[in-house]
Parts: structure tokens; sequence; C-alpha cells
């Protein structure tokens, strides 16, 4: 069996909680790059402009394994590895604090606010639940075991070493982690409650919302009221599957779409996060087996949910 090769470490250290890039030069049959500086500049100016890629290898920004600044007249060399810090978006900060609710050698248990992504995606980097833990926390190797949505407030799962990562995540890969959600959405006695929810949900690429098409089901959802005043119910959700949005379009295909959602049943137009009307989504439970010490697990969510009394 072909053993797989060890990442090499970075001979730089993160930057706002963030890894730096890692670039491996590809071969060059056709001798395209005469030099190191060719070939960033055919691979990045497009993405932040020639005269900045020129500006980085200038400045020394792109680096060898040893450190080493890696200059633009560099005789290319297929397979050099690179590594450099990419330019941060400038973000602003969301108003409100990680909670920690655990944590021990090996994982850290976060109670994520609404508005702050898991991890850096898109134009969400430095402002995310992942690079503000490791800051936070001196934990730089930190990574999630799972993905919690933006919008959604609750409970992420985070494993401190790497080597340990695996583990939890074949928990969730295998459905061996129960979790529950909570909800603020209109109340409707039409609607017979509990339910189980099943259905096929798709989303396509660049399109902001999931949907559901027929066809064999690919998601369920188990739907529980737990209370309600004055036109408003909270509600009790706990997904079997994982699918993008599944909670959100199950409630909505239900005629009880979550309070403040921007996309369900109807998309918002794009604008600045309104921090006074957070998605009234929140991931209260996580309970599971812990894969190293065979002990039961069962963590709870200290956020309040609003809109109702």
């Amino acid at each position: 069996m072909r053993r797989r090769s060890r990442t090499p470490v970075s001979p730089l250290p993160q930057r706002d909680g963030i890894d730096p890039a890692r670039v491996r030069l590809p071969e060059d049959p056709e001798g395209r790059w005469p030099t190191v500086g060719a070939h960033l500049l055919d691979r990045y100016a497009a993405a932040v402009g020639a005269a900045r890629v020129a500006e980085m290898l200038r400045a020394g920004r792109f680096v060898g394994a040893d450190g080493t600044p890696v200059g633009a007249d560099e005789p290319y060399t297929a397979g050099l590895r690179l590594w450099f810090h990419r330019d941060f978006p400038a973000e602003e900060r969301v108003p409100f604090e990680i909670g920690v609710v655990y944590r021990d050698e090996r994982i850290v248990v976060a109670d994520k606010p609404h508005f702050l992504a898991t991890m850096p995606r898109g134009r969400h980097v430095t402002e995310t639940a992942l690079a503000r833990l490791r800051r936070e926390l001196g934990l730089p190797a930190l990574q999630p075991a799972h993905r919690l949505d933006r919008l959604t407030a609750g409970l992420v799962l985070f494993v401190v070493r790497p080597q340990d990562r695996g583990a939890y995540q074949t928990l969730f890969r295998d459905r061996l982690v129960r979790k529950a959600y909570e909800a603020v959405a209109p109340y409707d006695p039409a609607v017979e409650l509990p339910v189980t929810v099943r259905s096929r949900i798709e989303k396509e690429r660049g399109v902001l919302t999931a949907r559901e098409v027929p066809g064999e089901p690919n998601a369920e959802s188990r739907i529980e009221l737990l209370a309600h005043a004055g036109g408003l119910a909270r509600y009790r959700l706990e997904p079997v599957t994982g699918r993008t949005h599944q909670l959100r379009v199950h409630m909505n295909a239900l005629g009880l779409p979550i309070l403040h959602d921007p996309l369900y049943p109807v998309v918002r137009p794009d604008g600045p996060d309104d921090y006074g009307r957070p998605l009234q989504l929140l991931a209260r439970s996580l309970v599971f087996t812990d894969p190293f010490t065979g002990e039961p697990r069962r963590f709870m969510s200290r956020r309040p949910l609003s809109g109702l009394g």
C-alpha cells in the first residue's frame, strides 16, 4: 500500500488565526515559466492583479520551506513548495462573543453567535469562529469537526489536535451525533405536530436558496411543538440528515418559516446584516459517545432565542 506523504510544515506562522496559503509549482513541459515570478504572475494576476503579485514578490511575501523569501527571478523548479499570506479583505466585526461550554485536551465545544461563520469562506475570513477561537484560546491547530450555517447560532464541536479530527468527523458522517435545534416561527394549530418531514432537497451552486424537488427523499427532519404564545411558537427540530438549509426548507414547507429568515419564503435584497433581527434558529444540543474515552457526552447551548415571550 502506498503511504500518503505528510503535509510539509509551514515556515510561516498563522496571521489573525489564518494559516498561510501553500502552492506547489506544477510540471512545465512546455517551458512556459522560466522563473518563479512568471508562474506566480500567470497564476494569480487575474485574481489580485499583476501589480499586486509583483509587489508581494518584491516584499518577500513568498517563501520556501526554510522560510527564505523567493524572488521573482528565481529559476522555475517544478515541485517547489511556496507559502504566503493572502491579503485579507477588511471585515466588520460581528458584535457578539463566542461562548465556550466545554474544553479539554481534545475538543472545544463553542457556543457560536448568529452572523459568525464557522470557518473561513468567501468574504468571511478573519471574522469566523475558527479564527477567533484560535486567537483567543491560543490553539493554532484548532479545526471544526462539522459546520454550522453563519446565520444559525449554537453549538459547534472543534478538535484541538489534528490527529484526533478524523475520529470526531466520522461521528458526524456516520450520524452518530444526535443534534437538536430550537426555532421560533409562526404558530398554526392546523399543522399537526409532531411530524417527520421527508423530502428531496437540492441546492444549485450560485443560488442562495435550496428547494424541494420530486424524487427519492434525501432529507429528514423531526419537528415538534414546545410552546406557543401570541401567534408565535417555539419548536424543537431534529435533523436526521444534513442537507443545506434543511431545517429552514422543511419549516417553510410546513407554512412555518423561521422568524427573521432572509431567504425563506422570500429572498430579501442583499445588504448589511441586521444584528437586531437574527434568524431564530439555534443548535441547542449535541449528544454523542466520545470515540476516545467511550464516555457519553451531552452539551447544551446557553444562548436564548427571542420573539416568544
